[in-house]
C-alpha cells in the first residue's frame, strides 16, 4: 500500500495560506500561475508504507519524461528550491546533527538537500555509508515535507571535489560505498595533478573512469539516476579547463556541472578574519593548479567563482562549445559562522578513524569558528520540475532548468526564449530553440520580486538585470581554453524600485548564427567593469578588499542558458 509524500507546506492544499510566511504565499502564488496547485504536483511522488524509508517506493516511479525542446514549448515549471553540498557529523570537520541541518533547511525554505560528507580513510573504514544510510532514512521519516539525498563529496583524481548522489533505491548505499572504494582519489592517494608530475594522466583518467563507472551504473538499471557536480572549481586553481570538458563528455548525463558559486559564503564577514575571502577562496597557485589561470581566478568576486563571474570566461568557453554545463549554488555547511555550538568531547578510544562519525555538538554559549552559513539561508539552487519527487529534481538538474541566487534576492524568474510572434511559452533554462537563419527572435523574463527579509532585516531588492550572449562556435580545438572571445553583455534593464511580478520583453533581433543567452542580476550595491574589460561586461561583481566581505551587502543572482540553434 502506498500514500503520497506530503508536499512542502507551500505547496499543500490542506495548509491554510494564512499560515504560510510571505516567501511561502509568493510561492504558491507561483505554483497556482504555473497551473501545477494541487493533486497534479503530487501526483508521482509516492512513497512506500514504511516509517523509515518513505522514499523508496518514490524512486521505483517512472521518471519525469524529458521536456520537450526545439520548436518551442517547454511546459509551465515549478522551481523547488535545494543545497547539493551539505556535511554533517560524518565528515571529519563538520559539526552538526541531520536533525539540526534539516531543521535549519527547512526554516529557511529549502525543498531539498544532498547529504555530502567526505572520502576519507574513517569515513571508509568504519562503514560511513551505511552507518548514514540509517540516520538518512530517520531523517527521511521526520522531515517528510523535504527530499533528503544521500550523497558523497568526491575527491576527483587529480582534481578538486565534486557531489555524488543518487535517487532513494535499493542499491544507493552500495554505489556509493563501490564508488568511494574504487574511485576516490584521497583514498587511493591519486592526488598528484602538476602537469609535470608522472601520475598526473593515471589519475586524469581515472577521473574519467569513474564517471563512465556512474554512467554504467544508471544504464543498467542498477540506481534509478546519479548525478555529479563538481564543487568549488577554482577554489585551489586544479581543475583545469581540459580536465572539466573531459568530465563533461565522458558522462555528459552523469557530471552535468559545478558550483558557480562555492559555500563559505560567511568566511569574510566583517569581524571574522582580516584577510579571509568569500567562500575561503584565499589560496595561491600551487604545483598542482592550471599554470593558464591568472591570479585573479584565485578570488570570488561577488561570491561567485572566477569561472562563472567573468563574462567570456571559463564557463562561457564551454558554453560556447553549445554543450550544456550548468551552475548551482550551496551552503557547503561545516561551521556556521558565529554559532555557539562545537563538537561535544570524545569517549576514551574513541576517534573519527574507528567511529567515522564526529561527537554530536554542544552549545557552548560562545562565538565559535565557522565560515559558513545554514542550507538554503543565503545560497540557493532552484530546479525547474513539473512534478515533486527526487527522480524529478535529478531530472530538473539534467535537463538544466537551473538558476541560483544568493541572499533570496528573488522569489521566481521565468525565461523564456521565443519567435516573437509564435504561439506558446518558448523555450526555457537548458533548452534548445531551433529556427531558420535571420529569424526574430524574443527573450521574455519574468521576475516575481523578493518577499522575505534577509540576514540584516530587509527585503532584498534586485536593482539590474543583465543578458548575456555567446555564440557557439562548436568543440574547443584547444581543450585548455578558457575564454569565449563572442560573448559578452548586450542588454541591461534597470529594474531598481519594481516590487511585486512584472515581466521584461528584450528583443534579440534577427540571430543569423547559433549562440546562447543567459542571465545575471545584483542588489546593485557592488559593481564594475568586468575581469574581460568595460567593452565585455560594464558592471560585472567585483573582488572585496579581504575581510571586509558582509555577504548580505553583495548579493547576485545567474540563470543557466538557452541555447538558439540556427539552421540553413
Amino acid at each position: 500500500m502506498h500514500r503520497p509524500q506530503p508536499l512542502p507546506r507551500w505547496a499543500d492544499p490542506d495548509v491554510p495560506a494564512e499560515t504560510l510566511d510571505p516567501q511561502g504565499l509568493s510561492r504558491r502564488g507561483l505554483l497556482r500561475r504555473a497551473g501545477l496547485y494541487g493533486a497534479a504536483f503530487a501526483g508521482a511522488a509516492w512513497t512506500g508504507a514504511s516509517a523509515l524509508a518513505p522514499a523508496q517506493a518514490e524512486a521505483q516511479a517512472p521518471a519525469e519524461a524529458h521536456l520537450p525542446s526545439g520548436g518551442g514549448d517547454d511546459p509551465h515549471l515549478v522551481y523547488l528550491v535545494g543545497d547539493h553540498h551539505v556535511h554533517s557529523v560524518y565528515s571529519h570537520d563538520a559539526k552538526y546533527t541531520f536533525s539540526q541541518l534539516a531543521t535549519a533547511a527547512s526554516r529557511y525554505g529549502l525543498d531539498w538537500m544532498v547529504l555530502t560528507e567526505h572520502s576519507n580513510i574513517g569515513h571508509h573504514q568504519a562503514g560511513g555509508a551505511e552507518s548514514e544510510h540509517r540516520e538518512i532514512l530517520r531523517a527521511r521519516a521526520e522531515n517528510r515535507r523535504m527530499l533528503i539525498f544521500q550523497g558523497l563529496e568526491w575527491y576527483i583524481p587529480g582534481a578538486e571535489h565534486a557531489t555524488v548522489f543518487s535517487a532513494p533505491g535499493r542499491h544507493e548505499v552500495d554505489l556509493l560505498t563501490r564508488f568511494e572504494q574504487e574511485y576516490d582519489g584521497k583514498l587511493l592517494g591519486y592526488t598528484a595533478g602538476a602537469p609535470d608530475h608522472p601520475d598526473t594522466a593515471r589519475n586524469e583518467a581515472h577521473a574519467v573512469k569513474a564517471l563512465q563507472w556512474l554512467d554504467r551504473q544508471r544504464r543498467s538499471g542498477y540506481v534509478d539516476d546519479v548525478l555529479v557536480l563538481a564543487n568549488h572549481p577554482l577554489r585551489l586553481g586544479i581543475d583545469s579547463p581540459h580536465e572539466l570538458r573531459a568530465w563533461r563528455d565522458a558522462a555528459p548525463g552523469i557530471m552535468i556541472g559545478m558550483e558557480g558559486a562555492p559555500g563559505a559564503q560567511g568566511a569574510a564577514h566583517p569581524g571574522r578574519g582580516a584577510h579571509s575571502i568569500r567562500g575561503e577562496y584565499e589560496n595561491a597557485p600551487s604545483v598542482n593548479s592550471f599554470p593558464g589561470y591568472p591570479r585573479e581566478a584565485y578570488v570570488t568576486y561577488g561570491g561567485f567563482d572566477w569561472a562563472t563571474a567573468t563574462v567570456g570566461g571559463l564557463w562561457d568557453a564551454m558554453l560556447a562549445e553549445g554543450k550544456l554545463f550548468s551552475i548551482t549554488s550551496n551552503s557547503d555547511v561545516h561551521r556556521v559562522v558565529f554559532d555557539t555550538w562545537r563538537n561535544g568531547d570524545w569517549l576514551p578510544g574513541q576517534n573519527f578513524d574507528n567511529t567515522g562519525r564526529l561527537p554530536d555538538p554542544v552549545d557552548t554559549g560562545e562565538p565559535q569558528p565557522g565560515s559558513d552559513l545554514w542550507p538554503g539561508q543565503f545560497s540557493r539552487t532552484h530546479v525547474g520540475v513539473t512534478r515533486y519527487g527526487y527522480r524529478h529534481v535529478m531530472a530538473g538538474l539534467r535537463a538544466g532548468r537551473v538558476w541560483v541566487d544568493h541572499g533570496h534576492l528573488v522569489d521566481g524568474i521565468d525565461v523564456r526564449v521565443h519567435r516573437p510572434y509564435g504561439t506558446g511559452r518558448g523555450v526555457t533554462l537548458g533548452g534548445r530553440l531551433r529556427i531558420r537563419r535571420g529569424e526574430q527572435v524574443t527573450l521574455t523574463i519574468t521576475v516575481t520580486t523578493a518577499s522575505r527579509p534577509g540576514g540584516r532585516g530587509e527585503v532584498p531588492g534586485l536593482a539590474h538585470l543583465d543578458v548575456i550572449r555567446g555564440a557557439v562556435r562548436g568543440p574547443a580545438t584547444d581543450r585548455d581554453a578558457w575564454h569565449a572571445p563572442d560573448t559578452r553583455v548586450v542588454h541591461t534593464a534597470d529594474v531598481s524600485g519594481r516590487r511585486g511580478r512584472y515581466t521584461l520583453r528584450i528583443p534579440l533581433g534577427r540571430v543569423e548564427e547559433s549562440c546562447y543567452v543567459r542571465l545575471r542580476g545584483s542588489d546593485g550595491r557592488r559593481n564594475g567593469p568586468g575581469l574581460l574589460g568595460a567593452a565585455v561586461d560594464p558592471h560585472g561583481p567585483v573582488a572585496h578588499e579581504p575581510g571586509d566581505g558582509d555577504p548580505w551587502l553583495d548579493t547576485w543572482c545567474y540563470t543557466n542558458p538557452v541555447f538558439i540553434d540556427v539552421a540553413g
